[in-house]
């Protein structure tokens, strides 16, 4: 059973050791979010323990189990940590005068619809402020947000939220947070002249037909593949590509068909060559949030940029429980 500690020799920059260590589950990491040595926080560890009386973390496999007591402590010392940060930092982001060099990353059918309002927005509240916006390689970025390669990712994350929820749920470390931003509805592109442009859009003709996949894994089956997996039905992807205006350029120039985000369309330069159907089956909202490390929750400057991205993204779809934004494939 853990014991009562003497404040008057407690260390409480072992609290800050803990909070990473719990985070990560990984004395490596912590190590490395510390800037301390592997040796310095297993050390560091040693002595709360001794100080706590607990175990606190047990090796289990290729991570670190918390104990009973570590868990029940750790939301506490997080919060005071927190509050402590945010009493001694200061609390307020002067993005008039700022020179911040913010990097997000996204799908281009995002971008084309959020760079836009972001752009104007930093003309008018923090011009000395720039973004660098990287496309998505894949369906998780928590790497790139870890070591700090990114800001803030923005996308359609479903494995990722899984992942995370289920990791709260029994009381593992959960190192991101999200913020979601709006809902998307699918629709079927051809080209304007198509075959299947001026007849009814059974799941026949749509199963028959062939089709281009906007995939960053270049693997030919996505959500719309998901939703007929589950009717029994399949299509044939002929071809991947990994960005929506590749994909709107194939389309108006073959018989291909394709689904993108409906009012990324107007975004494409070529509406006028395309025909938009809707699906002849019940497909899945697409929510898109934002995501990034807890390391940067309380940063007076990250707090500013997501408060950005988020009020652009709600002045262009409205809230985020509708169905009337864009957002992304697979």
């Amino acid at each position: 059973m853990a014991h009562p500690i003497n404040f008057r020799t407690f260390d409480l920059n072992l609290l800050r050791v803990f909070d990473e260590v719990m985070t990560e589950r990984s004395l490596t990491k912590a190590a490395h979010n510390l800037a301390l040595t592997q040796p310095a926080v297993s050390n560091a560890m040693r002595r709360l323990r001794t100080s706590l009386g607990d175990e606190l973390l047990k090796r289990s496999g290729q991570g670190l189990e918390a104990t009973p007591h570590a868990l029940e402590i750790w939301p506490t010392v997080r919060e005071a940590l927190h509050t402590l940060k945010t009493t001694l930092n200061p609390s307020e982001f002067a993005a008039h005068q700022a020179s911040h060099v913010f990097v997000l990353t996204m799908a281009d059918a995002t971008a084309a619809e959020l760079v836009p309002p972001l752009v104007n927005a930093l003309d008018s509240e923090a011009p000395g402020v720039s973004l660098r916006v990287l496309p998505l390689t894949n369906r998780d970025p928590r790497k790139l947000l870890e070591d700090g390669s990114v800001d803030v990712a923005v996308g359609y994350f479903p494995a990722v939220l899984a992942d995370l929820t289920a990791r709260a749920q029994v009381g593992k470390a959960v190192a991101f947070t999200h913020q979601r931003l709006y809902a998307g509805d699918y629709v079927c592109v051809m080209r304007r002249d198509h075959a299947l442009a001026h007849t009814p859009l059974t799941l026949d003709a749509f199963c028959q037909a062939r089709h281009v996949l906007v995939s960053f894994s270049a693997r030919p089956f996505g959500f719309i593949d998901q939703a007929l997996a589950s009717l029994g039905r399949q299509r044939r992807v002929v071809l991947t590509v990994n960005q929506f205006f590749t994909a709107a350029r194939v389309t108006a120039r073959s018989d291909l068909l394709t689904v993108f985000p409906k009012h990324f369309i107007k975004m494409t330069g070529i509406a006028d060559q395309l025909t938009v159907r809707e699906l002849p089956f019940a497909a899945p909202v697409v929510q898109v949030d934002a995501l990034w490390h807890h390391g940067k929750d309380g940063d007076p400057a990250q707090q500013w940029l997501r408060g950005l991205v988020n009020k652009v993204a709600k002045d262009l779809f409205g809230p985020p429980g509708g169905r009337s934004a864009p957002s992304e494939i697979k």
